[in-house]
């Protein structure tokens, strides 16, 4: 009885978890990105393209890593400007 009792119960709170979240998802419609966040994330895709061509290449230094790269890059990239 107490499973089923539990199992009951859990379904019952999974439900109104899921109709709850509909329901937010429905009351805000999702904004479209602007400009600035359009063109980060073509940045970050330029500069993607740039990390997977030179680490074919072997190009890059044995401890690089991305976040140091996509920090050059995009400074590169933005024309040496900040944010």
């Amino acid at each position: 009885m107490n499973r089923l009792a539990s199992s009951a119960l859990a379904a019952a709170v999974a439900l109104f978890l899921a109709g709850s979240a509909q329901a937010a998802a429905e009351a805000k419609p999702k904004r479209e990105p602007t400009a600035a966040q359009l063109a980060a994330r073509e940045r970050m895709s330029k500069c993607s393209v740039e990390w997977k061509e030179a680490k074919a290449g072997g190009s890059l230094a044995k401890d690089a890593k991305w976040p140091k790269f996509w920090s050059e890059c995009n400074k590169r990239l933005k024309g040496g400007t900040k944010a």
